[in-house]
């Protein structure tokens, strides 16, 4: 595991999308208006509590700009729940206009012709600007067919945030992190013996841990794509060695559960307080290249089998090993399926 870790940072992109013409066969359902007479949109999506401010303020700001349309917003709690809400939803025939999905899902829906091509929107808008986009998240919306299903919302990177004071106090110089090892034995400096201090918190999530195998020349696929790779040697050994700094070395923390975004925000405050030497998570909006998010041809099976071994490696401390040979399984019988 000698990959720089600037490798890690750059490896994985989560491209969220805002798919529109939800429902069966992505038929336009019955047009609602309101009092004022403009045609009523509704858009789910979710996010942080800044995230979803932000978003807000740029629907009311479009609301406000014209008098044709009118975009009603509904949150949920997290990505899972809209996702799970909006599947409820098409099968009642209740779904919205418009989500916000991350890209699997929003290519999933596609691929069972449940959301509208909207290339003849975008070819019709004289003000639509594709180079608007970095190009890596654009084509997460685009299938092989040109089928323009999703236009990007934002894209993130993982990134390291680290503690300045604590850092500075334990003498570490950022500058000579180059490998996932130099950040442990960061942490390990760092830690307190006492619990009181943790060297660093990985986000919660798979999304950490398959950066980091990937930055280990890990892949998800066998090169003819008929094989699950993701128990192999590049995988079970970066996994296992973050289970040994979470469980054994107790050197980094992991914290999990609560209410949509709680552990999030737990995360973060813990660097904030003094309680953390840093934290490894999304770098929001301000990403200014991507590489392609990762994909899944089992239509999220294998990232799911993978968040599912994340949890029993980051929290239950089930040996790496035997996580992910579960989870290759269970992936391997979705590849198998197709």
């Amino acid at each position: 595991m000698k990959k720089r870790i600037v490798s890690a940072l750059l490896v994985c992109v989560l491209g969220m999308s805002l798919v529109t013409g939800c429902g069966n066969n992505a038929k336009a359902a019955e047009t609602t208006k309101t009092a004022d007479g403009k045609i009523q949109l509704d858009l789910w999506y979710s996010g942080g509590k800044t995230a979803v401010n932000v978003f807000q303020d740029i629907v009311d700001a479009f609301n406000e700009s014209q008098d044709k349309y009118e975009v009603k917003t509904t949150t949920q709690a997290d990505y899972t729940e809209t996702y799970e809400k909006l599947q409820a939803g098409i099968a009642g025939k209740k779904a919205p206009d418009m989500a916000l999905l991350d890209t699997d899902k929003s290519r999933n829906l596609s691929e069972k012709n449940l959301v509208a091509d909207i290339n003849e929107y975008v070819e019709k808008d004289d003000s639509f600007e594709k180079d608007d986009y970095l190009p890596v998240f654009y084509e997460h919306g685009e299938d092989e067919n040109g089928k323009l299903f999703a236009l990007p919302a934002y894209g993130t990177t993982q990134v390291m945030y680290y503690n300045k004071a604590a850092f500075e106090k334990a003498g570490i110089d950022p500058a000579t992190i180059k490998t996932w090892q130099d950040l442990a034995a960061a942490a390990e400096k760092m830690t307190a013996s006492d619990g009181s201090f943790v060297g660093w918190e990985p986000m919660w999530g798979s999304g950490n841990l398959i950066d980091a195998a990937l930055s280990n020349g890990a892949s998800l696929l066998s090169e003819d794509g008929k094989k699950v790779m993701i128990n192999s040697d590049e995988w079970v050994e970066v996994w296992e060695s973050f289970r040994t700094w979470i469980h054994d070395d107790k050197i980094m923390k992991v914290n999990s559960g609560g209410q949509g975004w709680e552990y999030w925000y737990t995360t973060i405050d813990d660097v904030l307080q003094n309680k953390a030497g840093g934290y490894t998570g999304s770098s929001g909006d301000q990403a200014s290249h991507g590489t392609p998010a990762l994909q899944d041809p089992t239509g999220g099976k294998i990232l799911d089998a993978l968040s599912i071994a994340a949890d029993k490696v980051e929290l239950e401390n089930v040996p790496a090993q035997e996580a992910l040979d579960e989870a290759q399984k269970t992936a391997q019988e979705a590849l198998d399926a197709l």
